[in-house]
């Protein structure tokens, strides 16, 4: 009951800000490789927008994290302990648990920007989004926005959770995010995209070449 109330809680974010079409890093970690793969981009370029995505989403994080921190136990709408239970789902794993995680995290992102972008109207958009979305929540899958929201709380109620925790957890739910997103999305889809064109192309010329004959 716990994870389907998080995975829904989950999509509910992720759909104010998908179809808000505010800047999410996960989701630029497929979007922002793309110029670059096709050549209308240098990788610094990239490393700037992810640098300033990535920061300015940490910054939000923070001063959401606070806002509850501060708000939520005087107006007793939050009970600390359970930042604490959320926190404790994520942050007491291996390192390579959590890059393989945060991989997974990272994949559905990806896949749900490339969805979201093929999806004709705001319905397609909203189911899209839940469903994906949803099931990050429910694993709990790593997720580098959402869980430092999560973690920084517990922190910040001291919940148990240290700022090296949260270092731990951020610094390899990063890099899953950044493979997920890049390398199983951006890279697999591009390249099978680019061979799918130049295939059709081969075929048309093909059979031009024919008609002439």
């Amino acid at each position: 009951m716990k994870q389907l109330v998080l995975a829904n809680v989950s999509a509910v974010g992720f759909v104010l800000v998908i179809l808000g079409q505010t800047e999410l890093f996960t989701a630029h970690t497929t979007l922002g490789l793309l110029p670059v793969l096709n050549g209308q981009a240098a990788v610094a370029d990239l490393a700037r927008l992810w640098g300033m995505i990535y920061v300015a989403n940490l910054i939000g994080c923070t001063a959401f994290a606070g806002l509850i921190a501060v708000t939520g136990p005087a107006l007793g709408i939050v009970d600390p302990s359970a930042f604490g239970s959320l926190a404790d789902a994520l942050v007491p794993v291996s390192a390579w648990a959590i890059t393989l995680s945060g991989i997974i995290a990272g994949w559905l992102m990806g896949l749900l920007t490339w969805l979201v972008a093929a999806s004709r109207d705001s319905v397609g958009e909203f189911l899209v989004t839940w469903v994906v979305a949803s099931a990050i929540g429910f694993g709990p899958f790593h997720h580098s926005l959402l869980g430092s929201t999560e973690v920084l709380t517990a922190v910040l109620l001291a919940q148990g959770v240290s700022i090296a925790d949260f270092v731990h957890f951020l610094s390899y739910t990063t890099i899953g995010n950044v493979i997920g997103g890049t390398v199983f999305v951006a890279a697999l889809n591009y390249g099978h995209a680019i061979r799918g064109s130049r295939s059709r192309e081969l075929d048309i010329d093909v059979a031009e070449e024919d008609e002439d004959h």
